[in-house]
């Protein structure tokens, strides 16, 4: 799945992080949600900061379980990933600039990475909190 992409520099593999959870598989509802995402904010984030590092994107139940999500979570639609700049330094950069981007629907941020979720379906609610991971 790695030569699927979902934008110009983001593959459905980084959303998926099948080699960890092979069977974290997404309907095609999923990958229009994700390529939504990935064209809409972390494209436009890429281009302001630099690269950007998926930490985990959509998640199936399972997934969602094991790293500790919460049931309602965004990721278990293809609506959300966790990502940190590949330059620490460019942390405060990428938060500023999701936080003023139209389309966030939620940002939450700590230790080094942010949530960051988009609704391709409604009006995003720009939910920010800064610093809600410890």
């Amino acid at each position: 799945m790695d030569c699927v992409r979902l934008s110009p520099h983001i593959t459905l593999d980084e959303f998926l992080n099948v080699r960890k959870y092979p069977d974290n598989k997404p309907s095609l509802q999923h990958v229009a949600n994700m390529t939504y995402g990935c064209l809409m904010l972390l494209e436009p984030a890429r281009e302001a900061v630099g690269p950007i590092i998926i930490n985990s994107g959509c998640r199936n139940p399972r997934v969602n379980a094991l790293v500790g999500g919460v049931a309602g979570s965004q990721h278990l639609l293809g609506q959300a990933a966790d990502i940190h700049p590949k330059d620490p330094q460019h942390f405060q950069r990428l938060v500023d600039f999701l936080r003023h981007h139209a389309l966030t629907d939620q940002l939450l941020t700590g230790n080094g990475w942010l949530h960051i979720s988009w609704n391709p379906f409604g009006i995003p609610r720009h939910y920010v909190r800064i610093g809600y991971y410890k």
